[in-house]
């Protein structure tokens, strides 16, 4: 597959670069963005994949979060999709809001007209994102480990726990816990779905925690949030994914940070311990 290189530069001793492909999954050309760091000069080294969330772009996680520093004396390739498909002929949300549509794929497959031409996501990152990235850049398929914050968060839990032979380490900031009980994910879901909530069930995390198949296909499972966060009650819900995790037997850790509110703040201040979490998950 043919990728155009938007930019590159150097950046911590690796290159830190912003990309562009058609995709035969979303019927649109896709961005997204990879730091490699200096130690694949040496041969191919683990990845982690970090799916941002509502109205962030491919730059986001890079641009913010300070990864990258430390993802280059871990030996980690980053790797950061656009969050929804864009372009001509994309439908947005039909009340321009900033929840549905542009920013907000949702990291599912839709199924309703307008959106089901162009809205793969859940396909486009558990298929031709993997073959983008692993057929053009040094990353090992075999150690590969997913993250995500808020809608990504979701995407993360979501993708992770229902691909566990894909992803060998899971974590999350202040994940979007189930899309059953949020106003964004309801909104979301009955466009893409349709309205019969027995089909949002395979994207809502806590169902698929609480029927997961295989409850040692990771050995703990790491969930940041903060206390602070003002989308906690109505949105976000950790306390139904720490029920459902309870019930099937998952290894969640969930950490609540006081003072941390839903921002890049937030996840700046804890990458360090994420990535390191998955450095230590995806050793050979």
């Amino acid at each position: 597959m043919t990728i155009e290189t938007i930019s590159e530069t150097r950046c911590f001793g690796g290159t830190m670069g912003f990309y562009r492909h058609a995709s035969e999954t979303n019927h649109c050309d896709m961005r997204f963005s990879v730091f490699v760091p200096p130690a694949a000069e040496d041969g191919k080294v683990p990845v982690v994949t970090f799916l941002s969330g509502l109205t962030c772009t491919e730059e986001n996680f890079m641009v913010k979060s300070g990864a990258q520093r430390v993802a280059a004396r871990l030996g980690l390739m980053l790797v950061s999709p656009d969050t929804s498909p864009r372009g001509e002929g994309v439908p947005d949300d039909p009340d321009e809001d900033y929840d549905f549509g542009l920013g907000a794929g949702f990291y599912v497959n839709a199924t309703e007209a307008p959106w089901s031409k162009h809205y793969q996501m859940y396909d486009y990152v558990t298929r031709e994102l993997q073959s983008v990235v692993f057929d053009n850049f040094p990353g090992d398929a075999d150690r590969h480990g997913l993250t995500g914050h808020s809608m990504g968060g979701h995407g993360a839990l979501i993708i992770g726990l229902r691909n566990p032979q894909m992803f060998r380490s899971l974590s999350a900031f202040a994940p979007i816990c189930t899309t059953l009980h949020s106003p964004w994910g309801q909104k979301a879901l009955s466009y893409y779905l349709g309205d019969d909530k027995n089909r949002w069930s395979e994207y809502d995390a806590c169902e698929v925690a609480r029927n997961v198949s295989d409850n040692s296909a990771y050995s703990r499972i790491l969930v940041d949030q903060g206390a602070n966060d003002p989308w906690l009650a109505e949105q976000l819900k950790p306390e139904l994914l720490q029920s459902a995790c309870n019930s099937s037997g998952l290894p969640l850790q969930f950490r609540s940070h006081d003072g941390y509110d839903h921002g890049y703040y937030f996840i700046s201040t804890f990458i360090e311990e994420h990535l390191t979490f998955h450095a230590d998950q995806l050793k050979a």
